[in-house]
């Protein structure tokens, strides 16, 4: 007795045609991603790796030779650098809580039920934050004058004397809180607005009848609610401050005795005064990792726990 084997058959190929069509469809994705992936790696990646290298060189132009990490160890000696941080540290601890604070209880206010024309008043108070950065440092230089400004001129209608708010390193500083806690205090109302009304009414009417008041409300209900947001306008404040710029440049140029040099004033001045570009770079560099950690801690101390 015989057994007879069919060998199956191969398959056959499939047709040039169909694997074209089929390298096109993979090929797809990726070519939807090549515009976006050509625009980050020429504005973006390029000048991050870009200016890290820069950050090991010392020199300007054709003069420019490799430093190592002799920028990063001029930091560490440099008092004018630890001068910057101290000051943006110090603005930092003081607006950042300021402007929330209030920018929490202004959005409480316009949250309440007692209030009318809300979108009027939510309008009014974002307006500053959309006021550009120079026009209000300009704006505050002409209203902080010592001899004809006119809060100076408030304060004397009240019998208080005059403030010397750009010529002191005290009121100076003050100054750029003031100015920081106008412009940006409107913005994280609206934020922290939108969360209110995203907390369900059925919580306040529960703890009411419970006999909470409306300090216990807002302390059990209202706040444990606006965690998320609290944490996203903490760290977005503190990232802003940490870059600040724009304000004490208009307002005091880093004056009086570098009173209000910031860091980042500092890298500009470094970068595009001195063209010492490998020093600017690192000091750079050291602000990105600074923000980087305070806003891991941030998110480790503020953020949602199991």
């Amino acid at each position: 007795m015989t057994t007879a084997t069919r060998l199956a058959a191969p398959a056959a190929p499939a047709p040039a045609g169909r694997r074209a069509a089929r390298r096109r469809r993979r090929a797809l994705p990726y070519l939807l991603l090549a515009p976006a992936l050509i625009l980050f790696g020429f504005f973006k990646a390029y000048p991050i790796v870009s200016s890290l290298l820069l950050s090991l060189t010392t020199g300007s132009g054709a003069a420019t030779r490799d430093a190592g990490l002799a920028n990063y160890r001029r930091l560490l000696d440099d008092p004018l650098f630890w001068t910057a941080l101290r000051n943006t540290a110090q603005i930092l601890v003081l607006q950042v809580p300021l402007m929330l604070g209030l920018a929490l209880l202004l959005a409480v206010g316009i949250n309440s039920a007692l209030v009318r024309w809300r979108a009027v008043w939510r309008l009014g108070v974002f307006m500053p934050a959309v006021t550009g950065l120079v026009a209000t440092g300009v704006l505050f230089a002409f209203l902080l004058r010592t001899d004809h400004g006119a809060v100076n001129w408030l304060l004397d209608l009240v019998g208080l004397p005059a403030v010397d708010w750009l010529g002191s390193p005290f009121w100076s500083r003050i100054a750029i809180v003031l100015v920081l806690t106008w412009h940006y205090t409107g913005y994280n109302a609206v934020i922290y607005l939108a969360g209110l009304q995203g907390i369900p009414r059925e919580l306040y009417e529960a703890a009411m009848v419970d006999g909470a008041g409306p300090l216990r409300r807002f302390r059990s209900i209202t706040v444990p609610a606006l965690r998320p947001v609290l944490l996203f306008t903490v760290v977005l404040s503190t990232i802003g401050t940490l870059q600040l710029f724009d304000e004490p440049y208009v307002l005091t140029h880093g004056g009086p005795d570098n009173a209000t040099l910031t860091v980042s004033m500092y890298l500009y001045q470094n970068g595009f005064r001195y063209f010492d570009f490998g020093y600017a770079s690192a000091i750079a560099y050291v602000l990105t990792l600074l923000v980087s950690v305070l806003g891991a801690v941030q998110m480790r101390l503020m953020g949602e726990r199991e």
